[in-house]
């Protein structure tokens, strides 16, 4: 297969599945030699196949139960054959629908073993529905590890043998044959028995004979036909509940948003409750003006008719043009009362319009101040309207002093007897009614008084619950904003931790990489220096070789003069001592001064140029004999390859190069 030349290159690659991987390994196969001890070699092989399969596939990634069937066949081939015949497995034989996230080749296969069960064993399959003993508590495991964790191994690989080469088909056909053979067993036990007769007695039923198993699923009435079928009805209910799903989430999201309205609208009733509470009280009050206004017009009636009855008695000469004046202007200051109770009467009317106008609509908080304006005025109009009544009571009882006052003065002894008795009898009726009049204003008064007392406390309560309420929710945003702070102050706390471990941790890198390369600056120094003394002595030694094979001393004492006029020059130039011990030539020593800056930067330059070059470009020319004597000396490094000491010449030849440039 192709995949086999990717599984190299899917090992080095990680995973999202590898935690689920590793946890699920220790539990495959843990009887088993090659899978038994962690870190074993068998659960190694097993994690790099379930590894690459997760890759390859990433839409199922990884199932628990596909590790079972992974393993027998690590215990048959090498990882990467495994890893080749699994893909193959998932890919043509439906096992890549029943692990696939969603599980509905799993649902259908319950399905499809459902209609099979009800069909070929009808009371068994009775007995399991009044036990609440679904087909998916004992066959899920069937399909998904092929009958892996329910048979010993030498049952289980006869079972995978023919699943190799028939398909799923032969998982209903060993399930079912199971359900015949212990069918009576079945029948006898409840929930809980049966839960445990499948996972302690049927595993063992045929370790002996594993044919018999064989015979019994093939005796099993298979029909290919009415499995389309069913798959078919299978795929047309799962569209229909994905329908009904489809459909009651939109009932949910409706629902929701029915649920927002319906709070919405009951904020909106909380308030309309609340202005129309206020309304009401505003009403209760206009009642109680309209009722003060009325009974102050009863009293004006009363009054005027009181006046006009005395008017009527304007001819009795017993009255003087005096008190008839003064009537008069009492009388006509009643009027102008009456005007303005009248005018603030039909102003309270038309306050009162506007007003239910503006209760149509839900008024805010500044119509709602506005009204409390509108009632306090409301209300000094009231007080006024009390006070007029009261002077009204008072000018009653003036007019009453005065009616008794004048009928003191006599002189009722001029008229005849009956006209005497008239005139008492009207007396007391007028006195009858002025004190009627004065009782029904007490009334009245005590009566508003009542009423006034009544709005009082109705408005209080009001308040009451509206503190009490705005105090609740005060309280209830405190807490929150109380939890919120909490849970800021511990993410500030962490971030502030973090911060810190992070800064810590990139202090101690940078430090780490500034000690690393101050190590290898350091190592490059003293392997330069190192270089340097080697190449230094290497030429000092071919050149002391060279010397001891000449006969000419005064070819010596000449080269040793020269040398004595390079060391002046050398101390003249550079001035601090030699930092390496001096090289003795009979008696002579030769010291070469060399500072920082006139080393090579590297190994290369080093082999590339040479010490005897540097000191050639730093020093004065030489004369053509002393080039003819180190042009001698190049002659014998090159006739000296392939000797011991071929390596010391060959690091100097690039000496001799520099000299000759």
């Amino acid at each position: 297969m192709p995949v086999k030349n990717q599984y190299s290159e899917l090992l080095k690659m990680s995973s999202p599945c590898e935690k689920l991987i590793r946890r699920d390994i220790a539990r495959t196969y843990p009887e088993h030699e090659f899978f038994k001890g962690q870190d074993s070699l068998g659960q190694e092989v097993l994690f790099n196949v379930m590894k690459a399969y997760s890759l390859v596939d990433r839409e199922v990634g990884y199932c628990q139960g596909s590790a079972f069937i992974v393993g027998l066949l690590l215990m048959q081939m090498p990882e990467e054959e495994a890893f080749c015949v699994f893909v193959r497995l998932m890919q043509e034989y439906r096992l890549r629908e029943l692990f696939k996230p969603s599980m509905a080749e799993l649902g259908l296969c319950i399905y499809q073993f459902e209609y099979m069960l009800q069909e070929q064993l009808p009371d068994l399959n009775t007995h399991f529905r009044s036990q609440s003993f679904h087909t998916s508590m004992y066959a899920s495991s069937w399909f998904l590890t092929l009958f892996l964790t329910t048979f010993p191994l030498p049952v289980a690989t006869r079972v995978f043998d023919i699943f190799m080469y028939e398909g799923l088909e032969i998982v209903f056909r060993v399930g079912l044959a199971l359900l015949q053979v212990n069918q009576a067993e079945l029948m006898q036990l409840d929930m809980e028995g049966m839960s445990q007769y499948f996972q302690r007695v049927i595993p063992h039923q045929f370790d002996s004979c594993p044919d018999k198993l064989v015979l019994k699923a093939y005796q099993v009435k298979y029909n290919p036909k009415k499995m389309k079928r069913l798959e078919k009805e299978y795929a047309a209910m799962k569209s229909k509940e994905m329908e009904e799903q489809i459909e009651i989430k939109r009932l949910r999201t409706e629902n929701r948003l029915l649920k927002q309205r319906i709070e919405t609208l009951e904020k909106g009733q909380v308030t309309r409750a609340q202005e129309a509470e206020e309304n009401y009280v505003i009403k209760r009050e206009l009642a109680v003006v309209r009722q003060q206004c009325s009974s102050a017009a009863e009293d004006l009636q009363k009054a005027q008719s009181t006046i006009r009855q005395l008017q009527e008695q304007q001819e009795n000469p017993r009255l003087t043009e005096d008190f008839v004046s003064h009537l008069e202007t009492e009388l006509e200051q009643s009027k102008l009362r009456e005007t303005e109770t009248l005018g603030a009467l039909r102003e309270m009317q038309d306050k009162v319009l506007d007003m239910e106008k503006r209760n149509s609509s839900l008024p805010d908080e500044n119509n709602v101040a506005q009204l409390q304006e509108e009632l306090k005025a409301l209300k000094v109009r009231e007080g006024q309207a009390v006070a007029s009544t009261r002077e009204l009571k008072l000018q009653l009882q003036e007019l009453s002093d005065t009616w008794q006052a004048h009928l003191a003065r006599g002189g009722r002894w001029k008229e005849s007897p009956r006209k005497v008795v008239l005139g008492e009898l009207q007396d007391e009726l007028m006195s009858v009614r002025l004190r009627e009049a004065q009782a029904l204003a007490e009334g009245r008064e005590l009566r508003q008084r009542v009423v006034e007392l009544e709005t009082q406390d109705h408005i209080h309560r009001n308040l009451l619950n509206r503190v009490e309420a705005e105090r609740a929710a005060l309280q209830e945003k405190l807490q929150y904003l109380a939890a919120q702070n909490k849970g800021l102050q511990t993410q500030l706390s962490e971030s502030r931790r973090k911060q810190a471990e992070a800064e810590c941790k990139s202090k101690e890198e940078v430090m780490a990489v500034r000690l690393r390369e101050a190590d290898s600056m350091a190592a490059v120094a003293e392997m330069r220096q190192r270089i340097a003394e080697l190449e230094i002595q290497r030429e000092e030694g071919r050149i002391q070789g060279q010397l001891n094979h000449s006969d000419s001393s005064q070819y010596i004492r000449e080269l040793k003069d020269q040398i004595e006029e390079l060391k002046a020059e050398v101390r003249l130039l550079k001035g601090p001592p030699p930092f390496e011990d001096p090289l003795a030539f009979d008696g002579l020593s030769l010291a070469r001064h060399l500072d920082e800056d006139s080393l090579p930067s590297s190994d290369e330059e080093l082999l590339g140029v040479g010490v005897g070059a540097a000191l050639q470009d730093a020093l004065y020319p030489l004369s053509p004999r002393d080039a003819r004597f180190f042009h001698h000396l190049e002659r014998p490094a090159k006739d000296s390859e392939g000797s011991s000491d071929s390596d010391p010449d060959e690091l100097a030849a690039p000496y001799s190069q520099g000299l000759d440039n």
